[in-house]
């Protein structure tokens, strides 16, 4: 059973309490209302800094680290952070069950504590905690209900990345962008502002697990729901430390699940079925 950083099981019903609105924000009430997912796995070296560098940027917010049993003793340093930092809690997980599970899990926790809007970013600095503000300000200005931190609108880029990984991610942008119709010009990245009620109203059951499709299907079921989707330029480096954890499977099963995710709209279409077959 998960628990998180109050003690208790987490896994029990809750009441949810109202949603709140985010207020226009001020120099001391940044990201009020919103709540930052930080999955985390062997993370320790980047874990304290980045931590104190979201809420810095967004002081009102309330930071939560999912941890998925780090061997490196990341999920103690949270536990730490907690301890001395109320903004800060903690969802431990029994192990590695891919990104996208993290961020699920992290998304009902949040949703379940009340958040207004729910952030989700990396935790290897590939993510600049500087861009926080703006990319949550479209939401906060009513503006739009997910906004996409992007490497490829106009003023983006990428630094630290060889040839073969930039046409690997800029490809399976543009192939899910014209397989699915979609509008946003990065579509495997995961630097994402979500509206909760927008996220609240995408079915989570189903979603596949793995990082690059995971923030591909994400985006596409919003767009469907009629989510209004807007992107903020962002410089994306590199991580810091640590090893990244894509691989080969995962590019592969992006792109065959955007297949199969188009395959089931046309069957839907043509034949009136969903996509479980009824």
């Amino acid at each position: 059973m998960t628990t998180d950083a109050g003690g208790g099981p987490t896994g029990a019903a809750s009441t949810k309490p109202p949603q709140a609105r985010i207020p226009a924000p001020t120099a001391r009430t940044v990201g009020t209302g919103a709540w930052v997912v930080l999955p985390t796995y062997d993370e320790a070296e980047n874990l304290p800094g980045i931590a104190a560098a979201i809420l810095d940027a967004l002081p009102g917010a309330t930071l939560l680290v999912v941890d998925d049993a780090s061997p490196d003793g990341t999920g103690d340093l949270a536990d730490g952070l907690a301890a001395t930092d109320p903004r800060v809690r903690v969802r431990h997980r029994a192990g590695k069950q891919g990104l996208g599970r993290a961020y699920l899990d992290g998304f009902r926790v949040a949703l379940d504590g009340g958040a207004a809007a729910v952030i989700q970013m990396d935790a290897d600095w590939s993510h600049d905690p500087a861009v926080l503000p703006a990319l949550i300000g479209p939401i906060e200005r009513e503006e739009a209900d997910l906004v996409i931190g992007s490497r490829y609108a106009r003023g983006g880029r990428v630094e630290d990345w060889g040839f073969g990984r930039r046409l690997i991610s800029r490809g399976g942008s543009l192939f899910a962008r014209v397989v699915l119709g979609l509008r946003p010009s990065d579509l495997t990245g995961g630097f994402k502002a979500w509206r909760a009620s927008a996220l609240r109203s995408i079915p989570f059951e189903g979603i596949h697990a793995g990082g690059y499709v995971f923030q591909i299907e994400m985006t596409h079921r919003a767009s469907r729901a009629g989510a209004r989707v807007a992107e903020v330029p962002i410089t994306f480096r590199d991580r810091r430390a640590g090893r990244s954890k894509m691989s080969r499977r995962i590019i592969v099963e992006a792109l065959l699940v955007v297949v199969q995710l188009r395959a089931e709209e046309l069957r839907q279409r043509w034949f009136g079925r969903r996509p479980d077959g009824s």
